[in-house]
């Protein structure tokens, strides 16, 4: 992508409404613009970003054994009637009517409308295990959206949708979900603690969320310092072994980690005092077994083996792009702007051409520009007439990885520089070293 042709609208004054670094930031870069309370345009920028979370989110679910499909955002009231969570689930959701005077919503979750699926087409225990996945915009009507898109009212929303036949297999499909989601956070380069929670409006007896600890989130959590070294479930991971997985679950469950409504001081207080963490936490992932609380007053039931109808056993599985865009922000940025990891970056290289019109410069920069290309880089060639110093700002604080800056001095002692966005090292290598550090992505 050339600069020159790109819609990258970078703000050069920090917005007064932005009260946290990563919505500081995501407005400055061009990332998102507000057009209502709570609710964002995402620009090009932020919606590669966004795209390139989802599509970790989606490797790590479809390794785990998840199906991916797609719920509409509007849904019936009648669905939600049926599982008795309509009248209870408060303000938070939007209730509309359609032109036939029909009452619906627009859908915070989705667990009434894909039970009422699975009840339409799953008929024996022999289609069992099955868990469905969509990523999909929500709208909860929250009281108070702050902090731009952590917490919005419209969101993007990977949840996923697990059916079983009785509560030991629901536990296992549980247990997939959390060793996905601890995969899904370490590709994305954050540190998230499984930590005991409230299950609120969704029910159910068991459930954890994924916390991401930061000077920025929203409540306090506390845990034991040694979950921050513990080693994440290897890429061969057999989702298919129960022992397995239960031990990935017994080992990230078995030092103290809770939320502040689920803390136990006297627990807490039981941990060295060394080991103690007690600090601010970002959620990004929320996992739930609930049991028959849907399949129950909804009548989603199976052919057992013994012919006899069963209630099938759920849960269900959240995690939101939109805000680990955010999260990211604030794990990952310095005075300059955002750093961001390597996987999801919106650009993995930018070509900084310092002198346009200048022929050897132009031809230096669109040679290492299309050789990125050709070795399937995401590359953005700075070719705008900007002076060199606004150059260097803006690929600082867009936080692209690389940064391969093309000059006249350097190009007429044959090289070019090397700048990495994470420490900030560089060094002057020849053109033909550039070429070659960039081999492609398999290399």
């Amino acid at each position: 992508m050339r600069l020159s042709r790109y819609f990258l609208p970078l703000l050069r004054d920090t917005p007064k409404e932005a009260e946290i670094v990563s919505h500081r930031l995501m407005l400055r870069a061009g990332m998102i613009r507000q057009e209502s309370a709570g609710i964002y345009a995402w620009l090009p920028l932020g919606l590669r970003v966004l795209n390139k979370i989802s599509n970790v989110i989606r490797e790590e679910q479809n390794r785990s054994g998840a199906i991916e499909i797609l719920m509409p955002t509007i849904q019936s009231a009648d669905l939600w009637r049926e599982s008795g969570r309509y009248d209870a689930y408060g303000k938070e959701m939007l209730r509309i009517k359609d032109r036939h005077d029909r009452e619906m919503l627009y859908g915070p979750t989705n667990e009434e409308m894909v039970t009422e699926i699975v009840r339409a087409y799953v008929k024996s225990y022999k289609d069992l295990p099955l868990n469905l996945y969509h990523i999909q915009w929500k709208f909860r009507d929250e009281v108070r959206p702050r902090f731009g898109v952590m917490r919005g009212r419209e969101f993007l929303m990977k949840d996923a949708y697990s059916f079983d036949l009785d509560k030991d297999a629901a536990r296992h499909a549980y247990n997939r979900m959390f060793a996905a989601y601890l995969r899904t956070f370490a590709r994305l380069g954050l540190k998230a603690i499984p930590m005991k929670a409230d299950t609120g409006p969704i029910g159910g007896d068991l459930s954890h969320e994924f916390i991401v600890l930061a000077s920025t989130g929203e409540s306090e959590v506390f845990c034991h310092s040694d979950y921050l070294n513990f080693e994440t479930p290897a890429a061969d991971t057999d989702f298919d072994s129960v022992a397995g997985l239960q031990g990935i679950f017994d080992k990230w469950t078995s030092l103290y980690a809770a939320t502040e409504e689920m803390h136990d001081k006297s627990a807490f207080e039981a941990v060295p005092e060394d080991k103690r963490v007690s600090a601010r936490g970002i959620e990004v992932g929320h996992i739930f077994y609930f049991g028959t609380k849907y399949s129950e007053p909804m009548g989603a039931a199976v052919a057992g083996p013994d012919g006899q109808p069963v209630l099938l056993h759920g849960g269900s599985y959240g995690i939101g792009p939109s805000r680990l865009v955010a999260a990211l922000i604030e794990a990952g940025h310095d005075d300059g702007g955002i750093v961001w990891p390597e996987e999801i970056a919106p650009f993995d290289v930018s070509v900084i051409n310092l002198k346009v019109g200048d022929a050897a410069t132009d031809g230096a920069a669109a040679q290492i520009y299309q050789h990125l290309l050709a070795k399937g880089y995401d590359a953005l060639l700075d070719d705008t007439e900007e002076r060199p110093g606004a150059k260097f700002a803006t690929a600082d604080l867009i936080g692209v990885p690389w940064q391969i800056i093309v000059g006249p001095k350097g190009l007429a002692e044959g090289k070019v520089e090397l700048k990495r966005r994470a420490g900030g090292e560089r060094e002057l290598v020849s053109l033909e070293a550039a070429l070659d550090r960039f081999k492609g992505r398999a290399a």
